[in-house]
């Protein structure tokens, strides 16, 4: 993209060096030149690319693809017996200088797949890459294996240790809310046992009232159950003997007549 916007207009052409002239100038590559060819053609900001490009740039070479600038970063870069192959290009003032990217080179990422080998191989593994494709020893494979199952173990701890934590959390709040009712009903129990009964324990005078009075109807309710005596509402006539006058016996046909009449 810095190349592309050093100059309005412009024609941007990269060249892409071959397997065999990487490989021994400069090492071997992740992807083969095929793969960097289509990699770099599909980069929006590229116009043109050039296949099998030299390692270094002669004037032969730039006249007759019309190059008029080189756009690569302002480091000397040391090759083929040479304390920079660019040199004559910035002598000729064709030199367009461009900033490196941190961390977007081709060291750097080899660097970082190095660096994390064991993790790219168990990551292979698991998608179903073979020992003999990863170029894996058996006695390595198995030790790959072992390590994913030991990961699985402790993944699946790590989510048991997580639902326990939510579980005893949910415990400590309805535990929080039951104490809270719990305290709630009890100040209403104690609040309502001191308005029975008051203070002291004993109780109002007003309940001993309403006491007196319960014990009263119960007594009114008992004269009124049938074979007792009539109450002062219902009127019966009763015979009034003298004192010395001994007491009239009536036969049982009489009697029974006789209480017949006062029922009604």
């Amino acid at each position: 993209m810095q190349a592309k916007c050093l100059f309005p207009n412009t024609h941007l052409i990269v060249g892409v060096c071959s397997d065999a002239l990487t490989h021994k100038l400069k090492g071997f590559t992740v992807l083969n030149e095929d793969e960097r060819y289509d990699t770099v053609s599909h980069c929006r900001y590229v116009d043109e690319v050039i296949r099998d490009a030299p390692w270094t740039l002669t004037p032969d070479f730039l006249d007759k693809h019309r190059i008029d600038f080189v756009a690569h970063d302002d480091i000397p870069y040391c090759s083929d017996g040479s304390d920079d192959v660019y040199k004559h290009v910035k002598e000729a003032g064709m030199f367009a200088p461009t900033q490196r990217t941190e961390g977007i080179s081709t060291s750097d990422i080899i660097t970082r797949i190095v660096r994390d080998y064991d993790v790219y191989v168990r990551r292979n593994l698991q998608k179903g890459y073979t020992a003999k494709e990863l170029n894996v020893s058996f006695i390595n494979e198995k030790k790959y294996h072992l390590q994913n199952h030991v990961d699985k173990v402790r993944q699946k701890v790590r989510n048991v240790e997580e639902k326990s934590k939510e579980f005893v959390q949910r415990v400590e709040e309805k535990s929080i809310d039951l104490i809270q009712k719990w305290e709630e009903k009890s100040r209403e129990f104690i609040g309502n046992f001191l308005q029975l009964f008051g203070p002291d324990g004993a109780l109002e005078p007003e309940s001993q009232t309403t006491k007196h009075a319960a014990k009263h109807q119960d007594a009114e309710k008992m004269l009124l159950l049938p074979g007792r005596l009539p109450t002062s509402s219902h009127r019966t006539r009763r015979r009034h003997r003298a004192p010395n006058q001994p007491a009239r016996t009536h036969s049982l046909t009489e009697a029974h007549r006789l209480n017949k009449r006062s029922k009604f």
